[in-house]
C-alpha cells in the first residue's frame, strides 16, 4: 500500500500492529501528537524511565510510526503522521506475498498429481481423492474448446484419447462443473 511515497508491506503492517498493541507506546504516540518531544520529557511526563522510553521508542522507529532527529544535545521524536494516516482497511486490502507463494505451492502440487497420473498423455488411473481427480477434469477439458456445442459422441472421443472409461469421466466432469449438459449437448464452462 502506497500512503505518500511509502509503501507498507505485511511485515511493516505486522511490525506496525505490534508497536501500537502496547499502553505506553500508546502514551507515547499521544504524548508525540500534542508536540515532538525528547526522551527525558516523555520519562517524566509519563512517569516512566528513560531506558523504558527508549525501548518504546525504537519498537515505535522500527514499526515506521514516528521519526528522530538530532537538536543539539538531544534526539527529538515526532509523529510519522503519513503511516497514521493510513486506513486499518488498506492495509488489510494489501496484496499478500503469502498469496504468491501459497498459488506457487498448488501450482506445483497441481505438476505433481499430473505427473504422477499422466504417462505420455494418458490417464494412468482416474483418482480416488476428489481433489486429485478435479485436477485430472481440468486437465482433460483443455482439450475442449470454449463456446463451442459438443455432441455427446464427439465427448466421449475426446475423453477416450485420455483413458478408456469415457462414460465415468464425462460424468465426473459434469459434476464437478467442468462441462455443462442441456438438449443442444456438451459446452466446456467458462472459468471465473
Amino acid at each position: 500500500m502506497e500512503r505518500h511515497g511509502y509503501y507498507m508491506t505485511e511485515s511493516d503492517a505486522i511490525k506496525l500492529f505490534k508497536s501500537l498493541a502496547d499502553k505506553s507506546r500508546l502514551m507515547i504516540l499521544k504524548s508525540l501528537a500534542e508536540q515532538p518531544m525528547y526522551v527525558e520529557l516523555l520519562a517524566n511526563r509519563l512517569n516512566l524511565t528513560p531506558p523504558t522510553i527508549s525501548f518504546h521508542l525504537k519498537k515505535l522507529e522500527e514499526a515506521g510510526v514516528v521519526n528522530s532527529k538530532k537538536e543539539q544535545y538531544y534526539t527529538i521524536y515526532s509523529l510519522k503522521e503519513s503511516i497514521l494516516n493510513a486506513k486499518i482497511l488498506d492495509i488489510i486490502k494489501e496484496e499478500s506475498s503469502e498469496k504468491e507463494v501459497q498459488e506457487e505451492r498448488e501450482e506445483q502440487y497441481r505438476e505433481k498429481v499430473i505427473e504422477s497420473f499422466f504417462e505420455y498423455g494418458k490417464l494412468k488411473s482416474i483418482p480416488v481423492q476428489r481433489k486429485k481427480k478435479r485436477i485430472i477434469l481440468e486437465e482433460i477439458a483443455k482439450a475442449f474448446e470454449l463456446d463451442r456445442i459438443y455432441t455427446e459422441r464427439e465427448v466421449n472421443i475426446t475423453i477416450a484419447d485420455y483413458h478408456d472409461d469415457f462414460c465415468t469421466l464425462r460424468r465426473d466432469m459434469i459434476s464437478e462443473k467442468i462441462l455443462t449438459r442441456d438438449e443442444k449437448g456438451y459446452q466446456l464452462i467458462k472459468k471465473d
